[in-house]
């Protein structure tokens, strides 16, 4: 079926423009003003924003954790998703201890073939790599799996040593792949948090309490200290404090090839969401914790001035009856995460965009291009150019909604509350097209289940260097 979108305003990380788009066997095919060309259908743009789909590259659908599986499916998951304006997602296969990760690749393949509303692929989850595992790591990018997740977090679940980080790293070094990392130190978190049990203290809010920024912070530094030497470039899950971005910014400054990503959790929201009565403070438990306000305009002026790449979601919904009430005498005990997949594109131009803190460019380059660049996908994804997947969101700069659980436009995933309940955004993904599917029409679900592919992805873009920043401390803050 063929496309041709009229009078849009075409956004990409780099270009601003008006023209029209025909699309035709799934890609690009043509860009200019007024084209004359039949199409099975036309949409007209007038007044919209033409720009790339989103690249979420931080989710975890159908993930068993502490005792209980995260509510939404690759089905529910991408299509919420899909809602929101995401045309691709990067979920995490895990590899259980002492088993092949070739063969977590195969369980998550399972868990997604034929359910997923978009593209995806998969980051591989290592928890232990022996020497005679190693070769894995190499079969693994050849089945387009260019990225693995280390943890530094977890002790007894997820956590693996610094022997493991760096014989990990190492290998993805000389494979052209990418190391990315859950930086926190684990070991002393866990004291902190038997020193506060010990203690009665149990509520939602000790679970930030128990995990303080310098402890993330002192994560990121050895992380990046442990890439350096083993020659790998390195990339920083969910940052969601000041302490933290310092620790990117230094390695930068330095020209080592670090790169982080943040979540809107970390710029919309923060810790005083603990405080909520009657339990209700067990919806924001993630990790990293919800931070004081303040760390908020340092994590903006990271993604203004380019030591913090990209926005993710680290979507790993919870529902609040039964599942996050499993720690509600125990914090320790509440499953760690938050839904957050189909609100990301319209916070972020919303907080952003609308608010003054970035560019049309930026905001695209944030929820889109960066991720494609970063974890092999562009072209093939994250711009709009002759010869790219025709993923595509027609953006209402306009249009204006109120996030809620209760509110049909904005609500499809599986779980009974949304951490951005009453949030009033601008800018809304009013049609979604997914390699030349209008699978998002006027907000409405026009695709069907299983219209996403998995997608190999390439290795490590050396497009994307360490490019020279601007100075930030000599550019006046907002």
């Amino acid at each position: 079926m063929s496309l041709l979108i009229r009078n849009g305003r075409v956004i990409t990380a780099v270009d601003d423009y008006y023209a029209d788009i025909f699309i035709e066997d799934e890609q690009i095919s043509v860009i200019g003003k007024n084209l004359e060309m039949e199409a099975d259908r036309e949409i007209d743009a007038t007044g919209q924003l033409v720009i790339p789909g989103g690249i979420d590259p931080h989710t975890h659908l159908d993930m068993p954790f502490a005792g209980t599986t995260s509510a939404d499916d690759f089905e529910s998951g991408t299509l919420a998703a899909a809602h929101g304006g995401t045309t691709t997602l990067i979920d995490f296969a895990i590899q259980s201890k002492g088993e092949s990760t070739l063969k977590a690749l195969d369980t998550w393949h399972e868990k997604a073939d034929g359910k997923t509303a978009i593209d995806y692929s998969f980051h591989m989850i290592i928890t232990d790599l022996e020497q005679n595992r190693l070769h894995e790591m190499k079969k693994l990018a050849e089945e387009g799996i260019t990225s693995y997740k280390l943890f530094m977090a977890y002790p007894g679940v997820l956590y693996v040593d610094d022997a493991t980080i760096y014989r990990a790293m190492r290998k993805a070094g000389e494979d052209g792949t990418v190391i990315c990392m859950h930086a926190e130190n684990g070991i002393v978190i866990d004291e902190i948090i038997k020193e506060a049990l010990a203690k009665g203290l149990t509520a939602p809010k000790y679970h930030g309490i128990t995990r303080p920024t310098r402890m993330e912070a002192e994560g990121v530094h050895r992380a990046i200290s442990i890439a350096e030497v083993a020659d790998v470039p390195v990339y920083i899950v969910h940052l969601s404090s000041g302490d933290a971005l310092q620790e990117v910014v230094l390695a930068r400054d330095r020209g080592v090839p670090v790169f982080a990503e943040t979540c809107p959790q970390y710029l919309f929201l923060d810790e005083s969401m603990y405080d909520q009565e009657n339990f209700e403070g067990a919806k924001y438990v993630m990790t990293p914790p919800l931070r004081n306000k303040k760390n908020q305009e340092e994590l903006w002026r990271g993604l203004k001035f380019g030591d913090l790449q990209s926005i993710s979601t680290d979507h790993c919904p919870f529902c609040f009856k039964e599942q996050k009430e499993m720690g509600i005498d125990d914090f320790s005990k509440i499953p760690n995460g938050a839904p957050g997949v189909e609100n990301r594109m319209s916070l972020v131009y919303n907080g952003g965009v609308v608010e003054g803190r970035i560019s049309l460019n930026k905001f695209v380059e944030l929820t889109s291009t960066a991720a494609a660049k970063m974890f092999g996908l562009f072209p093939k994804k994250g711009t709009i150019a002759v010869g790219s997947d025709a993923d595509i969101v027609i953006f209402n700069p306009e249009r204006k909604e109120t996030i809620s659980k209760d509110n049909p436009v904005m609500h499809h995933m599986d779980v009974d509350y949304s951490a951005y309940e009453g949030f009033k955004i601008q800018g809304v993904s009013e049609t979604v097209i997914s390699r030349g599917k209008v699978i998002i029409d006027n907000c409405e679900y026009t695709g069907k289940k299983g219209d996403g592919r998995f997608i190999k992805r390439n290795l490590y873009s050396e497009n994307f260097p360490i490019e020279k920043k601007v100075d930030a401390a000599k550019v006046p803050s907002k």
